[in-house]
């Protein structure tokens, strides 16, 4: 494993283990996407039906992406939930350099919330 891609794996560990300790789960990217989608809603704990986790799962990607100019916040609709416009393409990547890109992101987001 190169030594870049060996450090992202050692951070996004720790970064599990820290949302372990918080919140009793050890999630798996679903789960840290749903976390940070429910954070950005602000709305609190609720019960989402599978349309709404889709959408949650939706606004974190856009909110972790935004921080490196892909996403632009647009608005919140009636209900409170966030829209975000597409700002530039986003790179084209194999799935594993895809997930290592979106685990890099959350990471700095949850950095910049100093969470980690």
């Amino acid at each position: 494993m190169p030594e870049v891609e060996n450090d992202l794996h050692i951070r996004w560990l720790k970064l599990r283990i820290k949302i372990k300790q918080q919140f009793g789960i050890k999630p798996d990217m679903d789960g840290i996407l749903m976390l940070i989608g429910v954070q950005e809603l602000g709305l609190g704990p609720q019960t989402f039906d599978k349309e709404q986790k889709q959408d949650l799962m939706h606004i974190a990607v856009c909110t972790v992406l935004s921080q490196s100019g892909y996403y632009t916040f647009d608005k919140k609709d009636k209900d409170g939930w966030p829209h975000f416009l597409p700002a530039k393409p986003l790179p084209v990547y194999n799935s594993i350099e895809q997930e290592n890109f979106l685990k890099d992101h959350i990471l700095l987001y949850f950095q910049n919330i100093l969470f980690i």
